[in-house]
């Protein structure tokens, strides 16, 4: 029987992880940790090894890998990359079964390229979680689909009800499965000691080197204070007092710990002149990260709304990405050399793609986000790359409606898989 628990919240990956154990021997379920991917593994194993907390399964992958790998299938092999080694067992299981849906692994990290483990190509697929989006929390209706808006469908929903005060909140709070019933304040303590472990533990893990904890909490706090934007390495830098290769290394780092998810340059056909730039914008995999770094929260944050505009892209990044991925989807963005930028540019395996202008709020906002939507679609050369299914500004509240212009207005509120 899977091992459910009565408390699990339903998550975007749950039928993608049931769609890839029908077409895979073995599943691998990628994301920070605390994110709720063990718990999405148990609601479909059938039977598990925890190797993170089990010392005699660590010590049995060096002397007698079989007892780890013996159990009812689906298996669930937790943090398997605490014992590396674990990986080309699983593959030489699935080979020698030759059935579909033998294991599911879980990783927090992702380990140094090993030339001895095999890539695990045509035995493994990937899935990639994050922490809980706004309509697995339900705190979001979902009434307006990602999926129908990249089929052409309109943004029409009611008023779902969410202020900017809940929102900030939102954001403070983050999409951490164990955190959701806590307070914000102990939440938000929560997250800083989360990335205290980050900082003198995990992050020494990743491949064995020691880093500097103090200089790595200096690095977060530029990124924290630079989020969502396409803030340069030589300025992460002169922050941190580091030099440049060590910064990359550091970030590197994060990103093997699945921390930070930086958001790549869309690069379509233009029409225009102007030569498209491919710096990627720099994310937290959730913008509750940025608030702890910055020793903030939702109080504070209302009286300064520039922080908080960036940190609710973070957000709706964060979101767009949960909910495009069983669409085959990525989630990029756009600049170019006169300035231009559009925010969040969905694209899809079949050649489908929308983009977002994401705002915190007001008329104002709204009219400048479409102007921007506009302006960006005229220097697309859609005969090459395909008219967009939507252009749209998501925003902190309101309405789901289509402007005049075409332009379809999205509340977070009700924004969905």
């Amino acid at each position: 029987m899977p091992l459910t628990s009565a408390n699990y919240k339903p998550r975007v990956a749950d039928q993608e992880l049931e769609r890839k154990l029908e077409s895979a021997g073995a599943v691998l379920i990628e994301g920070p940790k605390a994110c709720g991917k063990t718990e999405t593994a148990r609601q479909l194993a059938a039977s598990e090894v925890r190797l993170d907390i089990d010392a005699d399964a660590r010590q049995a992958v060096q002397v007698a890998p079989n007892i780890v790998l013996d159990g009812a299938a689906p298996r669930l092999i937790d943090e398997w990359q605490v014992e590396p080694a674990i990986w080309n067992h699983v593959r030489h299981a699935v080979d020698d079964r030759q059935e579909r849906g033998q294991f599911i692994l879980t990783g927090s990290a992702a380990p140094a390229d090993d030339e001895t483990r095999h890539s695990g190509g045509m035995r493994f697929a990937r899935l990639r979680m994050r922490p809980m989006s706004l309509f697995e929390a339900g705190v979001s209706t979902g009434g307006v689909p990602l999926s129908r808006l990249l089929e052409g469908e309109p943004a029409e929903a009611p008023d779902p009800g969410l202020t900017v005060e809940a929102l900030a909140e939102e954001v403070a709070r983050g999409g951490w499965p164990a955190t959701r019933d806590l307070d914000e304040r102990a939440a938000r303590e929560a997250t800083r000691d989360y990335l205290d472990q980050i900082r003198r533990t995990d992050i020494n893990s990743v491949d064995g080197k020691r880093r500097d904890p103090e200089k790595l909490n200096l690095l977060l706090r530029s990124l924290a204070r630079n989020v969502a934007t396409h803030v340069a390495v030589s300025t992460l830098v002169a922050d941190v007092g580091i030099k440049e290769h060590t910064a990359a290394e550091y970030l590197d780092a994060l990103v093997r710990l699945f921390v930070v998810e930086n958001q790549p340059a869309w690069a379509p056909h233009l029409r225009s002149r102007y030569q498209l730039r491919k710096a990627d914008k720099r994310h937290f995999v959730d913008p509750s990260l940025a608030v702890a770094t910055l020793r903030t929260s939702s109080k504070a944050l209302l009286n300064d709304l520039n922080t908080l505009g960036f940190l609710f892209e973070s957000l709706v990044v964060r979101d767009l990405r949960i909910y495009s991925q069983p669409l085959e989807g990525e989630v990029k963005q756009f600049r170019n050399s006169a300035g231009q930028e559009v925010d969040a540019i969905v694209t899809t395996a079949d050649g489908a793609w929308a983009a977002f202008e994401i705002k915190l709020g007001g008329e104002a906002a709204i009219d400048e986000g479409a102007k921007s939507l506009q302006r960006f679609n005229e220097q697309i050369d859609t005969g090459k790359c395909g008219e967009p299914a939507a252009l749209g500004v998501i925003v902190a509240k309101g309405f789901g409606y289509t402007r005049p212009d075409g332009v379809q207005v999205i509340p977070i509120g009700a924004l969905g898989p």
